[in-house]
């Protein structure tokens, strides 16, 4: 039941920024998870970032300290601030949530393309 809109993809210079927004829709309810995945062009797709509802964040070591995540839990919505962008972060980036309002069931944005380029 629920439905995930992800905006903020685009193309940017190295070290550029740019900043994903992925909401969701058909629950009342805090999700339980909500982050973001990457998959490059003949890779496999990898946790980028994840905030759980109990304030707790994950980072991978590639963005560590350049990605910040955050959440609007009133708008359900989650947030990838992505600074320092260089050539590797290139990838489709996924929106990500888990919902443990009834039972534990994640789902999937479509996808949405980040391209860092000069």
């Amino acid at each position: 039941q629920v439905q995930l809109v992800e905006s903020g993809g685009g193309l940017v210079q190295p070290g550029g920024s740019l900043r994903l927004s992925c909401a969701a829709s058909g629950s009342s309810f805090r999700f339980y998870a909500m982050g973001w995945y990457r998959q490059a062009p003949g890779k496999q797709r990898d946790m980028v970032a994840i905030s759980t509802s109990a304030g707790s964040t994950n980072y991978a070591d590639s963005v560590s300290g350049r990605f910040t995540i955050s959440r609007d839990d009133a708008k359900n919505t989650v947030y990838l601030q992505m600074n320092s962008l260089e050539p590797e972060d290139t990838a489709v980036y996924y929106c990500y949530v888990v919902d443990r309002t009834y039972s534990s069931n994640t789902y999937w944005g479509q996808g949405t393309q980040v391209t860092v380029s000069s």
